[in-house]
């Protein structure tokens, strides 16, 4: 089980009007010159590692079995962007799909790859490399809390330029890593035994899952981080390994986790699309470019929003909201084929925004009230997640909002020019929410019904995609939100119901 750097912002926005330049896809893969596949290469550097311990035969092969489309289709930025999640060889020895599953196309028998015996799952965490040791995180305490927040903000995701790295606050990690249900025993992390320092960690929470209409308990993998110093040192197939080991000994046996990089795989892959909502600091940043032919002006004119939300009844979600939202969701979200099966302890996590001391924001969620009857007929959520920019003299900072879940009851009218029509109004009331909380851009994927308003509402295309991977649990491709053009379809809606932090 893994996570790797999400294939999200930081992300650039490319020099095309719409704010990036889409990626090229072949509709043939059997004929790419030695020089596309090169490139192919370049951008997944962990298949390009294993290629090159391989006889020419071997190689061709494996070259062979990979789906390229679906690389074209999903691509993200490398480089210093992606962690090392392990060799190819490793994740052959797990129990996920392959590469050659994929190639064969036939029908998937949807369940379990392996059926784990309890009784033969190590009590004890294997071996690590002298020097280190395994511990278990407290984040109920505000020092060790502090030493993941650390580690993961010097450590964690940076873009290929190294201009902007993950900024995860405290908040953001009590808020992700301690939903209803949490164990203390999945925040793994590997200590220097001499200095006691945090070197490496990845942690896991859990939910469930419904894929097709299976129901299936699950553990969220997320902030697989190693020191810089120590990446030579082979951690992350042994990180994974003992966050597995502590899944099973408590008897979840799957796992969903997210990566920017093709590895045996996906079972969804989605783009990533931002809204600038100051588009003077994405440029002076370097994160927007200014397209050929405009100017500064018009760019800023173009990205305008309204000074305040246009809905009738809008408002943030309260306390007594959470029966509604979670009737409303979890309607919404059976029309997905993979979606998370929240219970109401959740909805009051996930979405509900109390405010402690010392404690910051994370979440925002508004619910449209109708002004005659009183009943929610909306919600739309998005979640604070800032980037540090590194090393510029003007801006330290660029705060990004994240659109999280959102449901209407449009979606059952069975008409999706209404549908898209009321979801344009609601996620455009939700950028000018943004925009109010001084937010400098607002990201979105492909997923749920968001094909409908991506483009209209002036979302550019991002490098970054986000591929989606189940471990231990077989199924069909899901669709993502793309075509074979890595553009958003709403053909290809209704697979991926599931935001991944």
């Amino acid at each position: 089980m893994s996570d790797q750097d999400k294939g999200k912002a930081p992300q650039r926005e490319g020099a095309s009007d719409s704010g990036a330049p889409s990626k090229k896809s072949s509709s043939s893969k059997k004929n790419l010159p030695p020089k596309a596949i090169e490139a192919l290469l370049d951008m997944n550097p962990a298949l390009k590692s294993e290629l090159a311990t391989m006889d020419p035969e071997t190689a061709a092969k494996t070259i062979a079995n990979l789906d390229l489309d679906q690389m074209l289709t999903g691509l993200s930025i490398n480089g210093k962007n992606q962690k090392d999640m392990a060799s190819y060889k490793f994740w052959q020895t797990q129990p996920v799909p392959s590469f050659e599953d994929q190639k064969n196309k036939k029908p998937v028998a949807q369940g379990p790859i392996s059926i784990i015996d309890p009784e033969r799952v190590p009590k004890t965490p294997g071996p690590l490399v002298d020097g280190f040791e395994w511990c278990t995180l407290d984040l109920t305490n505000d020092e060790e809390l502090k030493e993941l927040y650390e580690l993961l903000n010097n450590h964690y995701v940076e873009d290929d330029n190294a201009m902007f790295r993950f900024k995860y606050s405290q908040s953001f990690l009590h808020w992700a890593l301690m939903s209803p249900g949490w164990k203390k025993e999945w925040h793994v992390g590997v200590r220097a035994s001499k200095s006691r320092k945090l070197v490496a960690s990845i942690c896991g929470v859990p939910t469930e899952l419904r894929v097709r209409g299976e129901r299936i308990k699950v553990t969220e993998i997320n902030f697989l981080c190693i020191h810089k110093k120590l990446r030579a040192k082979r951690l992350t197939p042994v990180l994974i390994k003992e966050i597995t080991r502590r899944c099973y000994v408590n008897g979840i046996y799957q796992a969903i986790y997210t990566g920017g990089i093709i590895l045996p795989t996906p079972v969804a892959s989605c783009r990533y699309y931002h809204r600038p909502l100051d588009w003077l600091k994405l440029y002076e940043i370097g994160f927007s470019f200014l397209p050929h032919g405009s100017t500064k002006a018009r760019q800023i004119a173009k990205n305008l929003l309204p000074s305040n939300p246009e809905i009738p009844g809008l408002r943030p979600m309260e306390v007594k909201d959470i029966d509604a939202v979670y009737d409303l969701l979890e309607r919404y979200s059976l029309r997905f084929d993979m979606n998370q099966a929240f219970t109401r302890e959740e909805i009051e996590h996930w979405l509900v925004y109390k405010e402690q001391p010392g404690k910051d924001q994370v979440v925002w969620s508004y619910v449209v009230e109708d002004p005659e009857t009183h009943k929610i007929t909306d919600f739309v959520s998005f979640y604070n997640l800032e980037s540090t920019i590194i090393d510029h003299s003007k801006h330290e900072t660029v705060r990004a909002a994240y659109l999280y879940y959102y449901a209407t009851e449009s979606a059952f009218t069975e008409n999706q020019a209404a549908l898209g029509a009321r979801l344009q109004h609601l996620i455009n009331d939700a950028l000018i929410c943004a925009k109010q909380e001084k937010f400098d851009v607002f990201n979105a994927l492909t997923l749920h019904d968001n094909p409908l308003f991506l483009e209209k509402l002036k979302f550019g295309a991002g490098d970054g995609s986000l591929h989606y991977y189940l471990y231990n649990y077989r199924c069909a491709p899901i669709n993502g939100g793309v075509n074979d053009k890595n553009q958003p379809d709403a053909k290809k809606m209704g697979g991926v119901g599931v935001v991944m932090l």
